[in-house]
């Protein structure tokens, strides 16, 4: 048994991301042990919350990670923590699986985040609407951005049969964004200092926290063990503030494949480790360091011998981008890469491509998403496409250039072990 609570919102930009950040930290303070996750697919949100909570955070999600694998991943952190929060995803009803069927699948309460910055009385209005048209089981509410303590009694007196959980007061800093959501909590110098700012500033009802019951999460027979299918194999991986997009679900999945895991970084100008069988690329933010990239020659050198020498490449959106003939920045200056994908890559002001995807294997689909503000001009034909979810219509394209697979897309491993070690595995001539 634990006490858990589903951090939801009427839309984004409520103030999810900070509310949880605060909360986590606030409670990790209390001398609580915290686990947090996030709805959905997302890198950036979980390195702020890890930051916030000290633990890793995975992703939930019932179509990409599955019920089965949502449900070891609850039951493990209810058995080593003593509150798990879990970020939702855009509004609480949107999308399919929303963070409304999560919540109703596990038995998790929502507690609702509102941006009560422009109302009083009508955010009871918003909550029991929130509650109401689904249902969910509402455990309460945390208002954001509060002028006052007056404010927060009116929205308190509105909720009526809903207990007000905690206020937070409108914050003269806002976390930083950039195209792809918040600023990495590395790049922030005083990230501790703020998330810290945060957990002060949130009123928070220790007394109504204590009240909430506890969520028991039913355990089922483990799975089959997967087979060691890359046992013996060492996979070099790009980590850097260039490649950071990197489920931790991924990783323990290579691992529990069989394969050992050496990191390196293209941005220092590291070649590929010499002891490498496969190269996995993930994406990240290769446009803000496109200057340091072209210049990094040892970095440019190993992966085209590498290729050339037949080695297995997975590069993922911005691992793609790197390996690109050109890559234009923000700014419209043109940087050489890798030049193992003959084109050029061009960032845009508008999304091209969000949403969860599948990529057909001989394995079955390989589940994940997509979501860049980039354009891949090429004249290679791509060998497949992915199948957007859940529209079932064409996403993004899938290319092979000998022992290259490249595309836009974000593979989430988990989803289909067999079919990460088959693009892992040197084919045969």
């Amino acid at each position: 048994m634990v006490k858990a609570a589903l951090l939801a919102a009427v839309s984004s930009g409520q103030g999810k991301t900070t509310v949880t950040a605060a909360l986590a930290r606030k409670l990790v303070r209390l001398g609580q042990r915290v686990r947090v996750f996030k709805c959905g697919p997302d890198f950036i949100d979980p390195m702020l919350l890890e930051r916030a909570s000290g633990a890793p955070v995975h992703s939930l999600d019932l179509w990409m990670v599955g019920e089965e694998l949502c449900r070891r991943q609850l039951a493990q952190a209810a058995a080593e923590a003593d509150v798990i929060l879990i970020e939702g995803v855009m509004g609480l009803y949107d999308g399919t699986p929303s963070a409304a069927d999560l919540s109703r699948t596990f038995g998790v309460p929502v507690m609702a985040v509102i941006d009560a910055s422009a109302m009083a009385q009508t955010a009871g209005a918003l909550v029991h609407g929130l509650r109401d048209y689904g249902p969910v089981e509402m455990a309460g509410v945390v208002a954001n951005r509060v002028a006052s303590a007056g404010h927060a009694q009116m929205v308190a007196a509105s909720l009526r049969d809903i207990p007000l959980f905690a206020t937070l007061p409108r914050q003269p800093r806002s976390l930083p964004e950039r195209h792809l959501g918040l600023v990495l909590p590395g790049e922030v110098s005083d990230i501790d200092v703020l998330l810290d700012q945060l957990a002060d500033q949130l009123v928070f009802d220790e007394e109504a926290w204590k009240r909430l019951p506890p969520v028991s999460i039913e355990t089922r027979p483990a799975s089959v063990a997967q087979a060691p299918l890359l046992a013996g194999r060492t996979i070099a991986i790009a980590r850097d503030a260039a490649f950071m997009f990197l489920y931790p679900a991924n990783l323990d999945t290579l691992r529990a494949l069989g394969a050992k895991l050496a990191f390196f970084s293209p941005l220092a100008d590291e070649p590929l480790p010499a002891e490498a069988d496969a190269v996995y690329l993930p994406g990240g933010y290769p446009e803000l360091h496109a200057e340091r990239l072209s210049q990094a020659g040892h970095w440019r050198a190993s992966i085209r011998a590498a290729h050339a020498a037949g080695l297995p490449i997975v590069a993922e959106c911005g691992g793609m981008m790197a390996l690109a003939d050109t890559l234009a920045d923000q700014s419209g200056a043109v940087w050489p890469m890798a030049g193992l994908l003959p084109g050029a890559v061009a960032m845009q002001p508008r999304l091209g491509g969000l949403g969860s995807q599948a990529l057909p294997t001989q394995q079955g689909p390989l589940r994940g998403h997509t979501f860049h503000y980039s354009t891949l001009d090429t004249a290679v034909a791509p060998v497949a496409y992915t199948t957007k979810h859940p529209s079932a219509m064409q996403g993004e394209a899938w290319y092979r250039i000998g022992s290259l697979s490249a595309s836009y897309f974000h593979a989430y491993f988990p989803s289909n072990p067999a079919a990460v070690a088959a693009l892992f595995v040197r084919s045969e001539p």
